[in-house]
């Protein structure tokens, strides 16, 4: 299921709920339905920028699961080699963090689910 994000300040953000989830799960909010208020903007632009700077810290941590889980599956079978399409926390984060900056400078909100 995708999440749309909107907001005045910027155009609309697509994520997969499942990338989603992860953003909103650090701002404590609910990936189906909500708001980042402006005056919550700050504290979320400052949560969400230390964390893509801690997920660049470890960076290998989440491309080496996703590796022996393409390679060994479920059951440990050994499949072909493909190679893995590794796509980064700060990249996925990046376009709603970019909204986010912006309904802070503009002072708007930024909803979902709506």
């Amino acid at each position: 299921m995708l999440v749309k994000f909107k907001s005045k300040a910027a155009a609309e953000v697509l994520m997969y709920e499942d990338h989603a989830k992860r953003i909103l799960d650090l701002l404590n909010k609910d990936v189906r339905r909500g708001v980042i208020t402006a005056e919550e903007t700050p504290r979320a632009v400052s949560r969400l920028e230390a964390e893509i700077a801690e997920s660049r810290l470890h960076p290998t941590t989440e491309e080496v699961r996703r590796d022996v889980y393409a390679h060994h599956g479920e059951n440990g079978d050994d499949n072909e080699h493909e190679p893995v399409e590794f796509v980064s926390f700060a990249t996925r984060a990046y376009p709603l963090l970019e909204m986010l900056r912006a309904a802070k400078h503009d002072g708007h909100d930024v909803m979902w689910g709506v």
